[in-house]
């Protein structure tokens, strides 16, 4: 078995990269996966482990070959290399490098009566793992990110989704391949919005659909209010006027869940 106890070999300093640049993830189609429940998540939703990196005194090799199977490179490392590439403050003592996955519309696989949710131009990464959580827990058919401003595969993105992003089936694409999609597809689609909306409470969401927010700074784009089977809105009787897209996004989910005797 490899080992590796320098924070200047150039394995570690390629994962250095895959941790900080978007383009580095892009170029390799790998990330890093950090986490004993992250990477069994992503096993479980059929990601490929390329490479696994381990401190022995916090995991053994024998708990390892029972989470993965072969084939994959396994690497021993030491504490300071474990630090220079883990992300988060709690240490598991694990990190995998994974293959990124195909997030093409045509790929997805849905059911005969999906329930879709679609955000367009999200761009914190804490709003994007949110928002993949409340979909996990809803157990939607897919989330599709219409003009995805971050790169999926963030790090921030994999902390903040606690592994949801390995659990929904995640699609992107311009917010008019989106559309033709979901209309080719014959799935209704409603999109909150502030304008010419009526409340969300009122419509059918027993049929397929798919629910639409955008970001709360400017809300959805024209295209998505213009082309909606109807623009809705969640009434709101304080002082502001939009609430967190997270929490707009699960409100609007668990009523159609409610609508489908949570199905």
């Amino acid at each position: 078995m490899k080992q590796i106890t320098s924070v200047q070999n150039p394995f570690i300093k390629s994962l250095v990269l895959l941790q900080e640049k978007s383009k580095a993830r892009k170029q390799t189609g790998t990330f890093l996966i950090e986490g004993l429940r992250e990477i069994s998540l992503a096993i479980k939703g059929g990601y490929e482990i390329e490479t696994v990196l381990f401190l022995p005194e916090l995991v053994s090799e024998t708990e390892i070959n029972k989470l993965i199977a072969p084939p994959f490179q396994l690497i021993e490392i030491n504490k300071e290399v474990y630090q220079k590439l883990a992300y988060r403050d709690t240490t598991e003592g694990i990190l995998a490098v994974a293959k990124t996955k195909s997030l093409k519309l045509s790929d997805l696989k849905l059911s005969d009566n999906p329930l879709i949710l679609v955000v367009e131009s999200l761009e914190k990464p804490g709003n994007i793992g949110a928002v993949l959580r409340t979909a996990d827990a809803a157990n939607l058919d897919a989330v599709l990110i219409a003009n995805p401003k971050s790169d999926l595969y963030n790090p921030n993105i994999v902390r903040s989704s606690v592994g949801c992003l390995f659990t929904n089936q995640i699609a992107t694409g311009t917010s008019e391949e989106i559309i033709a999609f979901l209309k080719e597809k014959k799935i209704s689609f409603y999109s909150a919005t502030l304008q010419n909306s009526t409340f969300y409470h009122t419509q059918n969401f027993t049929t397929p659909t798919a629910l639409v927010v955008g970001t709360e700074a400017t809300g959805l784009t024209q295209i998505w209010r213009d082309a909606a089977t109807q623009n809705i809105i969640i009434p709101m009787q304080g002082e502001i006027d939009s609430m967190n897209v997270s929490v707009a996004a699960a409100i609007l989910i668990f009523e159609a869940k409610r609508q489908r005797e949570f199905k």
